[in-house]
């Protein structure tokens, strides 16, 4: 997931330089240098030293982009003219990105009417971390469990479609969007630049990071691997508030300059534009192992294994063993005398491989001793409310809740002989509970079908006895108005067509 840029022809201008020039220096041999001779300053300028200096080949300098991403926050005014833009963000603030649509009438017509998706990334600039980037996203996994370094505000966002952030890749996010309507993305950076900083003594600057986002159209198999634009800018992320207080410094700072040394700095703009760059590296990865879910239906996701970095591969599900209560696990119970292979099992099973890795070493009886803030600081909110449900076997109550007893002529019989003085047994009502989700006549209607064992076209109508005796058909809005465990006794009364009845509640 190393974010680094490539200079293809580096090594070629090299060599190239040497085998044409070589007779040339060699006459230079012996000869003082003179006025004209380079200086190393000179030397380090050259494009092929220049660390940042973008792949993109000289012809598409004037290209009109397809797509401008504009990043809705003030550059920061001490950069120097020929210098990439700084930006300045909140931790944790939601800063919005218009995706613009800037192509010309007739460019790019397969994307006409159809849906592109976009992946954003926060990535380091330095290379130094680049190189160690999934050792530094690991450890600060593992000091802020549960946490995002990138997250969609999907409330304030307008315009993206069947947004996704994969549990194993905290610094991704992609959505669809459609380029003819308008789309603003709000994103929110949870990461600080100084939580990667080595640290000595305090007070050392924080490192930059870089927004990239990478767009991409469909293929013929509805896979959104064809890359279409990609573009990056330079980020540094404070504690809330710390942006604007940095900001204000930087402005003090250029107003104290004289107006010689402003002429050196860029002006502060209000928005950032993100500028073109190349495909992030792992396009051949993205390309091999594409984001799960995306295709032209865009209706089913998978959450996927796959880790930021290309060179990790994520640990495969265990082994189903042979053990005796299997077939408990297989019904979604975790006993406590689960081994942690079983607990692993278990974890697969019920979607929770993400944290896999977090509990490997848990028995069922460890993980079913966590409480409901342990699972949640651990895992987040989301996720950590679903397996603290799955451990403790919560199922879902229902929204009403009804109780009906069938009269049958045996009662009727029993009730009789009461009243005519001959001696009866103690009798007692049998009720069944009917459970309800919709709170409509037709999934009442479907379970007392069930309760008599008939279809549910068979019942032609269900009253309620009212006042008086009346019978009131029963609608969805009386339904919604019961009293939760509600008791009834059903009386059947036949209807005027063949094999049908109408059921009375009283």
């Amino acid at each position: 997931m190393a974010w680094a840029l490539k200079l293809p022809l580096a090594d070629e201008v090299i060599e190239s330089g040497l085998v044409q020039d070589f007779d040339a220096s060699l006459s230079g041999i012996g000869q003082e240098l003179g006025a004209g001779a380079y200086s190393m300053s000179d030397v380090l300028a050259l494009p092929i030293f220049k660390q940042e200096e973008s792949s993109l080949p000289p012809e598409n300098e004037n290209k009109i982009l397809p797509f401008q991403y504009v990043l809705c926050a003030a550059t920061s005014p001490a950069v120097k003219l020929h210098d990439e833009t700084l930006t300045y963000l909140n931790q944790g603030q939601s800063y919005e990105i218009r995706m613009l649509d800037n192509r010309k009438i007739g460019e790019l017509p397969e994307i006409s009417g159809k849906l592109v998706k976009s992946i954003f990334r926060v990535v380091f600039h330095d290379r130094r971390l680049q190189y160690t980037e999934h050792q530094q996203l690991e450890g600060w996994r593992w000091n802020r469990p549960g946490d995002r370094i990138l997250d969609i505000d999907i409330p304030m966002s307008v315009g993206i479609i069947d947004p996704r952030a994969n549990p194993t890749q905290l610094n991704t996010v992609e959505f669809l969007w459609d380029p003819s309507k308008r789309t603003s993305v709000f994103i929110q950076v949870h990461c600080i630049s100084t939580e990667f900083t080595m640290r000595k003594h305090g007070g050392e600057k924080g490192v930059p990071f870089r927004v990239q986002i990478d767009t991409f159209k469909e293929n013929e198999n509805g896979e959104y691997t064809e890359h279409l634009h990609s573009a990056s800018c330079q980020i540094k992320v404070f504690k809330p508030k710390g942006a604007d207080r940095k900001q204000k410094t930087d402005r003090e700072k250029m107003e104290k300059r004289t107006p010689h040394e402003k002429e050196k700095y860029q002006p502060s703009y209000e928005t950032t534009i993100l500028t073109e760059c190349s495909p992030w590296p792992e396009i051949t990865y993205v390309n091999n192992a594409p984001s799960p879910g995306f295709n032209s239906s865009h209706s089913s996701f998978s959450i996927g294994e796959g880790n930021g970095s290309p060179n990790h591969q994520p640990d495969p599900p265990p082994p189903i063993a042979d053990v005796s209560h299997t077939s408990e696990l297989m019904l979604g119970n975790l006993l406590p005398t689960s081994t942690p292979q079983e607990a692993q099992q278990w974890l697969h099973r019920n979607r929770f491989s993400t944290f896999s890795r977090l509990f490997r070493n848990f028995s069922g009886a460890d993980l079913l001793k966590l409480t409901r803030e342990d699972v949640i600081q651990i895992c987040g909110p989301a996720d950590g409310i679903r397996l603290f449900n799955a451990l403790k076997g919560r199922m879902v109550r229902p929204r009403l809740t009804i109780y009906v007893c069938q009269e049958s002529q045996q009662l009727q019989e029993l009730q009789q002989k009461h009243e005519d003085g001959d001696a009866v047994t103690s009798t007692f009502f049998v009720y069944h509970a009917i459970y309800l989700e919709e709170l409509t006549a037709v999934e009442l209607t479907e379970k007392l079908a069930q309760l008599f064992s008939i279809s549910s076209q068979q019942i032609s109508q269900i009253y309620k006895q009212g006042p008086t005796g009346i019978h009131v058909l029963i609608s969805d809005e009386m339904i919604q108005n019961f009293q939760d465990e509600s008791c009834f006794v059903l009386d059947t009364m036949k209807a005027e067509t063949n094999d049908s009845y109408h059921i009375i509640l009283k």
